[in-house]
């Protein structure tokens, strides 16, 4: 580490300008940012005419050459030996977690648009819980003010998914004449397309497909998480299985050879993007982000990616929005902020219960706990993985 005179290094420096409150925010604010552009960047990919079979090839492909160093090197130590029990586990959760997942999401988000594809995606942890609850891992504690916020989350959200899919409505926001005259006269910006969806109903059919896969693979990881700790060589592993499902199903879907080629520079762009932004970089700051200032302040700045998607996609693509789509994303986001309410007061309830915990304060102001407690399965709201399309 490079030092300045009197052995105060680069690191401590920065840190003495910008306390780990304010780099939490910072780090949270990028990473929104990065997540929405792979919302716009996956939509013009496809207006480009990239394959939905290709393109997930293409990026897991990436995320794993990309994780594989980091998983061997700094997991060395806690990572148990894998079996054909382990291999047979991380298959089943490629299926669900990136095969599945992914496929909702690319025909999702052809069929409506980035915005409200990002909108949706704020029902995860209350679909999360949802199941939870059905597979009896998590109980229903109507007796607790956590366990009302968590239900009416959970109903909120509900409503907002159904009225996105059942109610388009009429357009709310159009581009202004002036913001179309400048993506008309932007070669680049034409190139991109528009963010037109082809059926609305089925595309919200397929995005909701899309949280219920994400969700169920919250839910099963955890049990195997417990057994397998070595989260990147997990994330690996599922990667590595996800791009066999992909050429599997590229063997009966995708048969032009054609479709394989990388033609353009915005192809290569997206491709990498994907790959190397959203499931490379956006992961290794999120895991810190959730480490520094717990899950729940990650999940709340999941809506400021829905605006920043809106923002971009309403510049890059052209996107309008309709009143269907708001009054969803208003629903959806919250039973998004009363689900984490209940998680936050859950887990209040759980230290109070056990008084006899460790914790040790974090410059965030949030306790962080040195002993043990048994979480419930929503406890990551957000996937910490290369998946968070």
């Amino acid at each position: 580490m490079a030092e300045t005179g009197g052995g105060i290094t680069v690191a401590h420096r920065i840190k003495g300008w910008f306390p780990e409150r304010t780099q939490l925010h910072l780090a949270m604010l990028a990473l929104q940012f990065g997540y929405a552009g792979f919302h716009v960047v996956s939509r013009a990919a496809l207006n480009m005419g990239i394959s939905k079979i290709v393109f997930p090839v293409y990026r897991n492909l990436l995320a794993f050459f990309l994780l594989l160093p980091f998983a061997y090197f700094l997991e060395k130590k806690e990572r148990p030996p894998i079996n054909f029990n382990f291999l047979v586990q991380f298959f089943l959760l490629a299926i669900v977690g990136i095969t599945a997942n992914q496929a909702f999401y690319l025909l999702g988000l052809d069929n409506t648009s980035p915005t409200f594809a990002s909108a949706i995606q704020n029902s995860v942890p209350a679909i999360t819980f949802l199941m939870a609850v059905i597979l009896r891992i998590e109980k229903v504690r109507l007796d607790r003010k956590d366990g009302i916020s968590k239900v009416a989350g959970t109903v909120f959200c509900i409503a907002g998914a159904s009225v996105i899919t059942l109610f388009k409505g009429p357009t709310i926001y159009s581009p202004s004449p002036t913001l179309n005259s400048v993506r008309e006269a932007s070669p680049v910006l034409q190139s991109l397309g528009d963010a037109n969806g082809k059926s609305w109903s089925l595309g919200c059919v397929f995005l909701i497909g899309h949280c219920l896969s994400w969700s169920a693979w919250l839910v099963l990881q955890a049990p195997i998480l417990k057994k397998y700790p070595a989260r990147l060589s997990f994330t690996s592993y599922q990667c590595f299985f996800g791009v066999l499902q992909f050429l599997v199903l590229a063997a009966f879907m995708e048969r032009d050879i054609n479709a394989w080629y990388i033609r353009t520079g915005a192809e290569l762009f997206s491709v990498f993007y994907a790959g190397v932004v959203a499931s490379g970089i956006a992961f290794a700051v999120q895991i810190w982000c959730i480490d520094r200032g717990g899950p729940v302040f990650v999940a709340l700045y999941q809506p400021v990616q829905t605006l920043v998607v809106a923002l971009m996609a309403s510049v890059a693509l052209g996107e309008e929005f309709y009143l269907g789509g708001i009054i969803g994303a208003v629903l959806i986001i919250t039973g998004l902020y009363l689900v984490l309410w209940g998680k936050n007061e859950e887990r209040k309830f759980m230290l109070q219960k056990q008084p006899g915990m460790v914790q040790a304060p974090t410059d965030h102001g949030a306790p962080r706990t040195t002993g043990h407690v048994k979480s419930s399965i929503t406890q990551p709201l957000l996937p910490q993985s290369t998946e968070n399309v």
